[in-house]
């Protein structure tokens, strides 16, 4: 294959895009260390921090424009062909939708399609016309699951062969932790020893009120020696939506629910590490991230059979109706009584998590810029 010059648009880095950032954070130093015999141009806006990248045909390109600016549909094209450009990946599809080379673009989920609720009109159409553009201006599309394929094939009436399916993976540093390091997280965070753990938002396909109305029937149900077990809720919270701390209040839960807005990244692995298990009964997921999480760090794992979850957790994981509170209530109930399955979940969990990486990520991702470019 000859040397191809690349672009990566990293400029969605960032707290509007938390996921997003998060998947360029973790692929790009997989595909800078890869793409060793191509060049690699990665676009960021001036006040960008990136993660460590490999390699000495890296090179970052300062670009003015904001993803949502329209100053970018003139910007980039023009950096494009000064760069002499043979690809450029877009991994949000707020993107230039006139370029001088072929484009990739990755989309993670048709969830505003799914859950219209979740955009405001005015968004929902803004939605609709972004993800339309760019799915016609790329020559080819990423996505992170095979359900997430099939709803992209089936809203946008496309072939499902022009979309590749390029799994996410748990970061390296999400491995079981040591127990001082459990033991200080908790004590920063005020935790009790013995916790089970949702991470999170609170909109509504996320099913908080009912793992909060399943909490209420695990309380009284518990294993004598784990009466003291709290229900710990973190994550980022959208204003828009109902507040975990809210409903608690309102079910009168206030004592055994402990909510936490604002997990640092790095105190994830030890937050996972040290609960009884991990519970997330999701209605839908583009891929669903953190239940892979909680099972490379060793955590036994309760979720919804809905959307990619099950290809993710594979037969490693507990999975329950996320419409049904009392199968959620039972499937937890049923890791905190018996140390055997939690056990088995357990090793099956760091197995099943080892089968992804973002290496393999990477790879998969460079195969698709080689292949748009060969055509």
């Amino acid at each position: 294959m000859q040397s191809l010059r690349i672009g990566f648009d990293a400029r969605y880095i960032g707290d509007h895009f938390p996921g997003i950032g998060r998947y360029i954070t973790a692929l790009l130093p997989e595909l800078s260390s890869l793409s060793r015999q191509h060049h690699l141009f990665v676009l960021v806006n001036a006040d960008q921090a990136l993660p460590p990248l490999n390699g000495t045909s890296v090179e970052r390109i300062t670009v003015r424009s904001t993803p949502f600016a329209l100053t970018q549909q003139l910007e980039l094209p023009l950096l494009a062909t000064r760069l002499q450009l043979d690809v450029l990946h877009s991994p949000y599809i707020v993107k230039p939708y006139l370029l001088p080379c072929p484009s990739v673009v990755t989309i993670y989920d048709v969830l505003p399609l799914r859950y219209p609720t979740t955009l405001s009109p005015r968004g929902r159409r803004f939605y609709r016309l972004a993800l339309r553009l760019a799915a016609r201006s790329a020559r080819s599309l990423i996505t992170i699951s095979t359900v997430s394929r099939d709803d992209l094939a089936f809203h946008l009436r496309i072939p499902r062969e022009r979309i590749v399916v390029t799994p996410l993976a748990a970061a390296p540093s999400f491995t079981p932790q040591p127990v001082d390091e459990i033991t200080d997280m908790r004590l920063r965070y005020g935790l009790p020893r013995h916790y089970v753990l949702y991470v999170g938002s609170n909109k509504p396909h996320k099913n908080i009120d009912r793992l909060l109305r399943a909490w209420e029937r695990v309380i009284p149900e518990l294993p004598a020696s784990l009466t003291d077990t709290v229900l710990v809720i973190a994550g980022k919270f959208d204003p828009r939506y109902p507040l975990p701390a809210t409903i608690a209040n309102e079910r009168g839960l206030s004592e055994r629910v402990k909510i936490l807005p604002g997990v640092s990244d790095d105190d994830l692995p030890a937050l996972y590490s040290g609960a009884l298990l991990f519970v997330f009964p999701s209605s839908y997921e583009g891929f669903g991230l953190p239940p892979l999480e909680a099972m490379a760090c060793g955590t036994p794992v309760v979720c919804a059979y809905a959307g990619s979850l099950p290809e993710v957790v594979g037969e490693a994981a507990l999975t329950v109706d996320p419409h049904n509170m009392h199968e959620i209530a039972e499937g937890i109930l049923r890791v905190l009584r018996s140390p055997d399955l939690a056990r088995f979940l357990r090793e099956r969990g760091q197995r099943q998590a080892a089968r992804f990486s973002w290496r393999a990520t990477a790879q998969a991702t460079l195969d698709v810029y080689e292949h748009v470019a060969a055509r």
